[in-house]
């Protein structure tokens, strides 16, 4: 791995870059807090190669989020239901927006159930809260 490598790192909201303890300190929140909404599935920290949680951006972000709506008294388990429908939301519409606006050289479709969405890696990043 070179520099440019890793400083091209420093831009990516996927790499897992934080440790729960400085996650925890970023969010001015615990290291349980953080425990269970990986237990209510909201976020699954990827785990280093000792085992330890490490976070990305991105999913600091959806923390703080589920952490703002418990702080307004939030249920932690209907917390993390919420932020999990407001991403998919944002994504849906994303799709919904993408398929209105046809591509230069592409004719639009006359049914818009017809074009299949284009799901990004972030559609996917939530596990089935109903499993």
């Amino acid at each position: 791995m070179t520099a440019d490598d890793s400083f091209g790192r420093l831009d990516d909201d996927d790499y897992p870059a934080y440790t729960m303890g400085r996650a925890a300190e970023m969010l001015g929140t615990t290291q349980g807090f953080l425990r269970a909404i990986g237990e209510a599935r909201l976020i699954t920290p990827l785990r280093s190669a000792g085992g330890h949680r490490r976070y990305s951006r991105y999913q600091l972000r959806i923390a703080a989020r589920a952490r703002e709506l418990v702080d307004h008294g939030t249920p932690i388990e209907a917390a993390c239901r919420i932020v999990i429908l407001e991403d998919q939301l944002e994504e849906a519409q994303r799709i919904n927006a993408d398929t209105a606006t046809p591509h230069p050289g592409t004719r639009p479709t006359s049914d818009p159930r017809s074009a299949a969405p284009r799901r990004t890696a972030r559609f996917h990043r939530f596990q089935n809260m109903s499993a």
